[in-house]
């Protein structure tokens, strides 16, 4: 069923393209007969539109790897920069759900360890929906913010870090099998700001994966065989991508050598101070209106990356 919207889902956007070309071509011919120029702002309008409409769709047919149609699960987790960098990770969390929220993506948390004093020390969410993965694989690496400090009574700039890391969430027709005995299983009570639920129940899971060292926890549903089942489905996601890096010879890229979250090994840089810019060290685009970009307005990124590694 999930490769048959899949394909329906590209049919709509093919037909739409077309009609929308043939509509054009009507507004051409009626001008042309009628010799109106006042159709000329629309015509051209209604072709701008189309432009960037055939730019998506093929850009989309770039994104072709095996996984690339897939759901993606992000990580988010705070680096250098103490309670600033948890407020940095919550920022992130709203410029992804925001970007998630304009394609379509519905978003779904499964782990949240929220900072001592603010924000969110790590995050793991689900994006669910078609290419969502293909898009967000580029977002994988150390984020930087540079602005005056909102918890420095003396308003100075302050660096924080906060690292991201994106696996495919993988569909049940890639077989990843994961034996009992190869779990060591933990419960615990969630941790959260209160609710009639919270904290009274051991329905938090973790689960060790020994043979690989992989962990992944689970605690959005207050049922524990719930957030065992999601668990598990992170963890199968994570084998997966780790058995991937094996075979292109980069696992160590990816688990070893990813970089303390802090100087030096930045992607990306989002400075509110002294001057307002995004810039991506990775493919050299900036973007001065920094507040877009924290309402989800990444494409640009998204592409230039994309483009660079096509």
């Amino acid at each position: 069923m999930k490769s048959f919207d899949l394909i329906k889902s590209d049919l709509h956007l093919y037909n739409n393209l077309e009609q929308r070309l043939s509509d054009i071509n009507i507004l051409i011919e009626l001008a042309e007969e009628e010799d109106d120029t006042s159709l000329e702002e629309d015509i051209k309008g209604n072709i701008e539109k189309l432009k960037d409409k055939i730019h998506r769709v093929s850009f989309r047919l770039k994104l072709s790897g095996r996984t690339d149609k897939n759901g993606a699960i992000m990580t988010l987790n705070s680096g250098a920069g103490g309670t600033e960098a948890c407020d940095w990770v919550e920022m992130l969390v709203r410029m992804y759900r925001m970007w998630a929220a304009k394609n379509s993506y519905r978003t779904e948390v499964l782990d949240v360890l929220p900072g001592d004093e603010a924000g969110i020390k790590r995050i793991t969410m689900v994006m669910e929906g078609n290419y969502a993965y293909g898009y967000l694989k580029g977002e994988v690496g150390v984020h930087r913010l540079v602005r005056i400090s909102p918890f420095d009574s003396g308003a100075r700039r302050h660096t924080s870090f906060a690292a991201c890391d994106v696996i495919p969430k993988i569909e049940e027709d890639i077989n990843i099998t994961v034996k009992e005995s190869d779990l060591k299983i933990d419960t615990y009570r969630a941790s959260g700001h209160g609710g009639q639920h919270v904290n009274k129940t051991d329905s938090a899971v973790r689960l060790t994966h020994l043979p690989s060292g992989i962990v992944v926890q689970c605690q959005d549903s207050p049922s524990q065989h719930s957030n065992r089942k999601k668990a598990l489905m992170v963890l199968k996601a994570r084998l997966y991508e780790y058995e991937e890096d094996k075979k292109r010879a980069s696992a160590q890229k990816r688990y070893d050598e990813k970089g303390d979250i802090g100087w030096g090994n930045q992607i990306r840089s989002y400075v509110f101070m002294p001057y307002q810019m995004a810039r991506d060290h990775r493919t050299g685009v900036k973007v001065s209106n920094i507040n877009a970009v924290m309402d989800g307005e990444i494409d640009a990124f998204i592409e230039a990356y994309l483009e660079q590694n096509a």
